[in-house]
């Protein structure tokens, strides 16, 4: 029903001088009294009414009748649904206050009322003042009546001060206090049980231990300082294990970093009897498992392109440590050089290969030709090294035929290629991948990859080593289609072989150059067995809700099922399908469930992967409070009441519009009735006739005149 307009009286000034002379006036006025007062003049009195009466009718008195129509005023509606209103039915209760709450105000004559919704604000938390400060940008000021909040009174922007939107000036310039009424998601007073990770290191050691430090805390519990709980940790498959830990006291963990990669630790404590929820009851810590700096030794031959290539990536990579020896004049080579300007110090053959060969992750023979400079068993040392889990990598050129070869020692062994008598191939050719090496880690996706033999692709090498048999992996093929990068497992170990020595080319640029640093890099790392470089390997990573697994293979086939272990312990069978890699499987699931999820496929790969806290602050305190807003709201005049325990039987309290302030109680809202109103209308009217003041001052004159005559008389 439209509002009718309304008449206001007022009394109004239209000075018919302009305001300066009517100081003067007045002034003048009041000094003329003065002096008549003081000199005890007769009639000063009806002089000074008679100038008072001229001056009031200068000023223009008016009597205005104005007609105005109402206007509405809006009361905010800001309605919570933060993750932590995910908590039991609380969203559901908010949204259903919001919708009462409307209907409500909706009966009240002259208050209307707008809904904001605040969802979750990605990191920071529940921010219901921004969203109120923003939702009253285009609202008049002298049209607010306040603002109405529904949540569970977890929120993370509360201003120290009064916000400026709840204190509007108004027709003066005068600040206003605006009510903030709070409706809060529950029936009183919450208890809430949280397991905190006060520090964790995101890097570990690999075979040393890691402290974590943590944190169990019952909130809205003031008897709980000195009690104590079970602290329950899981580590990837192994059996879990437990400690006691005291409530409210930080607890220091300490956790051995077993295998280099991402390593999942679950903490968990068990809920408190009549908790919000346990969401908070348990946490997940990522630790990177890395190794203590890789020692690296590289051996060269006589001195070559390839040597600089090996020194500025080795001495580039931080995590390296390189020890370089090159081999300047073989034994059986005399030139008259003498020793000291051959090398600074002598090659200490027994140290590095006998007593500290235990000690380098990767073993790097860079054209080495032996001709007697190491003997048989420290060769061999070198090859059982490499079983017991060491890295070798080759770089094979034309000391691999004729006599001193390697291939006529111990490491023949372990060697994944063997070369022909007459194995030198001085041509030129590119080098392309094979079906494996386009599913392999190592070379997979490398930068310019050729697409076909004829196609454009990387550029060209000349020489390369023929060979009649092959035990590991061809990766990469040279001219003929001969392998040119073969890898191999030797027990434990790792065996690269690269059966050129001119990769040195690419870093030149010639014929248009190749991933040189890249590719030696990834072989460098896959014999020094980086997880991320495992030629079959799964991995597991939870995503927006979602699980993502990834399957690679170097076989034709990879497995077509995995199965996926929740964090509850339920089990499920989970098909793959190809991605358009080649060796590369993936299958996606929907994970909401909080804890480590495990994916195990039928070669014995296993991977692990929880979620990321998405609000880290939402889920800190999952109470519903009152003990946040309260001092806001009583700076407001506001009330706050409590909805109840259940969403369909919520109860709200009575709201009104009252004159003049708020005042509202925790069963009771009131708005206050600014009486908004645009003017439709407006007359005027003078006061003062000119004919009864001309009347008014000649009778004050007069009774002055008369007065001052009786004194001389």
């Amino acid at each position: 029903m439209p509002s009718l307009d309304r008449l206001h009286h007022m009394i109004g000034f239209q000075p018919l001088v302009p305001p300066w002379l009517l100081w003067v006036l007045g002034g003048a006025l009041l000094a003329m009294g003065a002096w008549g007062i003081a000199r005890r003049a007769r009639g000063t009195t009806w002089r000074v009414l008679a100038g008072a009466g001229l001056v009031l009718w200068l000023s223009g008195p008016q009597r205005l009748r104005e007609s105005w129509h109402p206007l509405p005023q809006t009361a905010l509606v800001v309605v919570d649904q933060s993750a932590s209103m995910s908590i039991r039915d609380r969203a559901v209760m908010a949204h259903r206050a919001a919708e009462r709450v409307q209907e409500e105000i909706g009966h009240i004559d002259g208050l209307q009322t707008r809904t904001i919704t605040v969802r979750d604000a990605h990191h920071d938390g529940t921010r219901l003042f921004s969203a109120l400060t923003q939702a009253a940008s285009d609202i008049p000021p002298s049209r607010l009546a306040g603002a109405v909040m529904i949540t569970d009174g977890q929120v993370h922007d509360i201003p120290a001060q009064l916000p400026e939107v709840l204190t509007p000036p108004d027709a003066q310039g005068h600040r206003l206090t605006l009510p903030l009424h709070v409706l809060l998601t529950g029936q009183g007073e919450e208890t809430d049980r949280r397991l905190r990770i006060l520090q964790a290191p995101p890097y570990g050691i690999v075979g040393q231990d890691v402290t974590i430090r943590v944190e169990v805390d019952d909130l809205g519990r003031p008897d709980a300082r000195n009690a104590t709980t079970e602290l329950t940790m899981t580590q990837g498959g192994a059996q879990p294990s437990s400690r006691i830990v005291r409530i409210g006291q930080p607890q220091d963990i300490t956790l051995p970093v077993t295998h280099p990669g991402p390593m999942l630790v679950g903490l968990s404590v068990p809920e408190l009897p009549g908790e919000a929820s346990d969401i908070n009851n348990r946490d997940i810590v990522r630790i990177n498992g890395v190794r203590d700096r890789l020692r690296v030794l590289l051996v060269s031959g006589t001195p070559n392109q390839g040597e600089r290539v090996w020194r500025r990536l080795l001495k580039a990579d931080p995590s390296v440590d390189l020890v370089h020896f090159t081999i300047l004049r073989p034994p059986d080579k005399d030139d008259g050089t003498p020793l000291s300007d051959l090398a600074l110090i002598a090659f200490p053959v027994n140290e590095l290969f006998q007593q500290k060969i235990g000690q380098f992750d990767l073993i790097i023979l860079d054209g080495f030709e032996n001709h007697g400079i190491l003997p048989q068993a420290y060769l061999r040392n070198i090859a059982n090294h490499v079983r017991e889990g060491g890295g070798l990598l080759l770089i094979g050129g034309p000391e691999f035929i004729g006599p001193g070869s390697l291939q006529d020692t111990p490491l023949s062994e372990i060697l994944p290629a063997h070369i022909t008598p007459d194995g030198v191939r001085n041509e030129k050719f590119r080098p392309m991948l094979t079906e494996a090496g386009q599913r392999h880690p190592v070379t997979a996706r490398l930068p310019g990859a050729p697409a076909s033999a004829n196609g454009p692709g990387w550029g060209p090498w000349y020489r390369s080593l023929a060979s009649d048999s092959v035990n590991g992996e061809v990766l990469m093929t040279g001219p003929h289609e001969q392998p040119l990068l073969v890898l191999d497992h030797a027990d434990k170990g790792r065996v690269a072989f690269l059966m050129s020595d001119q990769a040195w080319l690419w870093s030149h640029g010639e014929g248009g150059g190749g991933p040189q640093s890249e590719l030696l890099r990834r072989i460098s790392h896959w014999l020094m067995k980086e997880p991320e470089l495992e030629e079959n390997q799964l991995e597991a990573e939870i995503t927006g809700g979602q699980l993502n697994i990834t399957r690679r293979s170097l076989l034709p086939a990879p497995p077509a099922m995995v199965r996926v272990t929740h964090p509850d312990g339920t089990m499920q069978q989970v098909p793959l399908t190809a991605t358009g890699d080649k060796g590369v499987t993936a299958a996606h699931l929907p994970a909401r469930e909080n804890g480590i999820w495990s994916v195990r496929d039928n070669d014995g790969h296993e991977a692990f992967a929880a979620p990321r806290a998405e609000d880290p602050q939402e889920f800190a305190d999952l109470r519903a409070t009152a003990t946040r807003l309260q001092p806001l709201v009583a700076m407001t005049g506001g009330g706050m009441h409590w909805l109840g325990k259940r969403a369909e039987s919520a109860s709200l309290p009575a709201i009104g519009m009252v004159n003049g302030a708020a005042h509202s109680t925790a069963e009771r809202f009131d708005f206050p009735d600014r009486h908004a109103h645009i003017v439709t209308g407006q007359q005027a009217h003078a006061l003062l006739p000119p004919w009864a003041v001309l009347l008014f001052v000649l009778s004050m004159l007069m009774l002055g005149w008369w007065r001052e005559g009786r004194a001389r008389a």
